[in-house]
């Protein structure tokens, strides 16, 4: 459904550069028969990601709050906006995996969107994060911060009629990635 809808204010920067860039590669196909593709991912996770509670995207910023709730003792997590809108998310290797499989078995000027084809709300998400972490406490959410999109799900049946499937389940990609940040971060 892409630029079928008005861009979502609060990344409408990151959308237009995004855009820009499928565009241009698609033309430089077209004109120059460079061999170039353009996937689009959703919300990718994973080791190295940036944990930071103030910069860093849902996930990974839940796993550092969590962790340093659980370390603290805290009562409570306070997470931004209603908990209500949708996302899906693809754990950092199946998104790696994707990338190269494409390389070697696709060649079209189309995109092609990278991601699981299911989503959660931001609260079942905040559950599960709360619930790997080990945090005995409240959620609590702050409604004067923004939500977002209502949802981020991709069709990925394009993905799929190719041959390749997501092999990570978010549950289990979650518990690698906290794995990784009790070691590392």
């Amino acid at each position: 459904y892409l630029l079928t809808g008005p861009l979502e204010p609060t990344n409408e920067a990151y959308a237009v550069a995004k855009i820009a860039g499928l565009e241009m590669c698609k033309f430089y196909k077209r004109e120059y028969g460079a061999n170039f593709i353009s996937v689009m991912p959703t919300n990718t996770y994973g080791p190295n990601d940036n944990f930071d509670p103030i910069t860093s995207h849902a996930l990974p910023g839940m796993l550092g709050k969590f962790h340093k709730a659980k370390k603290e003792n805290a009562s409570e997590v306070v997470l931004w906006g209603t908990g209500t809108p949708r996302r899906e998310f693809i754990y950092v290797d199946d998104l790696a995996e994707a990338c190269v499989f494409l390389m070697n078995n696709y060649d079209a000027e189309e995109m092609v969107n990278i991601g699981v084809g299911t989503d959660q709300t931001i609260a079942q998400l905040a559950r599960l994060v709360k619930e790997t972490v080990g945090f005995n406490g409240a959620i609590k959410w702050d409604i004067t911060k923004p939500d977002g999109m209502e949802q981020k799900l991709l069709d990925v049946s394009k993905l799929k009629a190719l041959g390749f499937t997501a092999k990570a389940d978010l549950q289990t990609g979650i518990k690698k990635t906290y794995e990784w940040y009790l070691t590392n971060a």
